[in-house]
């Protein structure tokens, strides 16, 4: 692929989505990948993994990578992916998100829920979950048991895929307008990912560029779902995965080539010919 006319200059900071993006959807990353990322790193780019994954799941890139800054659960969380501590965190009050489970109860009535912390995961006994299979196996009858203080997010999931991702997006995003910010990871999965009003990868991203001095023309992003939007779009040059969610062109500058392809690794290897 191509790079976009926006700049002929190298980035000063690359930050990717990790599954479907630089992870393979069987869990895999390859060496040209690695090797991108770690080559970046060594000319001096900031390295940002930004994801909606929780701190549980990040071992597994910082011992591929060995290198980077990680935003977790969709820009909620701030966290230092070489030593294991979180710095900062954007939770969603738990007022908020009672009032986000009562709406969206009242819309769609086959939904069930889970939250999510950086050392918790509850949800209820009909919250049929995909990743954190053996943890809180037992569940609740109604996650608003368990609601007692503020969570990274708000997962609501049509167990039986009654609907798709984006239909109860569409759905979630009317109901919630003022209260949180919803979006999803995955369109097959009839799974939505709500965090407090406001917060988003785009958002935390630029929050930490501006700490760093760069601003949105020397940064370069990429990503393939809805959740990764915000990031696309704010940043100067941004590469939207070719086999991703077909919204993406939308918000991306330009289009990366299919993870398994190395799509991101190619473009980050044309980006490093670049001048400084």
């Amino acid at each position: 692929m191509s790079l976009p006319q926006v700049s002929q200059r190298r980035p000063k900071l690359i930050a990717s989505d990790l599954d479907g993006t630089i992870v393979a959807h069987y869990g895999n990353v390859t060496q040209r990948t690695i090797d991108a990322f770690r080559k970046a790193h060594s000319m001096g780019i900031e390295i940002f993994f930004v994801t909606g994954r929780p701190p549980r799941w990040m071992p597994e890139i910082k011992e591929a990578f060995g290198i980077g800054n990680a935003i977790c659960g969709n820009g909620a969380m701030l966290y230092d992916l070489q030593n294991d501590k979180v710095l900062e965190q954007w939770l969603m009050d738990a007022e908020d998100i009672l009032e986000s489970v009562k709406r969206l109860r009242a819309a769609i009535p086959q939904i069930s829920f889970a939250v999510e912390s950086h050392n918790y995961f509850h949800r209820e006994k009909i919250y049929i979950p995909r990743w954190d299979v053996g943890l809180d196996n037992i569940g609740v009858d109604r996650i608003e048991e368990v609601i007692t203080s503020p969570s990274l997010k708000l997962l609501a999931r049509c167990s039986q895929q009654e609907l798709t991702s984006d239909e109860m997006l569409a759905i979630a995003s009317v109901e919630l307008e003022g209260l949180a910010t919803v979006t999803h990871s995955n369109p097959h999965d009839s799974l939505l990912e709500i965090s407090a009003i406001g917060v988003s990868k785009g958002m935390t991203l630029a929050k930490m560029a501006a700490r760093l001095g760069i601003d949105a023309a020397d940064c370069v992003s990429f990503g393939d779902n809805p959740n990764d939007f915000s990031m696309l779009e704010w940043c100067g040059r941004s590469f939207a995965m070719s086999d991703g969610h077909p919204e993406g062109v939308k918000y991306a500058k330009g289009v990366a080539g299919p993870c398994e392809e190395d799509g991101v690794a190619i473009i980050i290897e044309q980006l490093l010919e670049l001048p400084a």
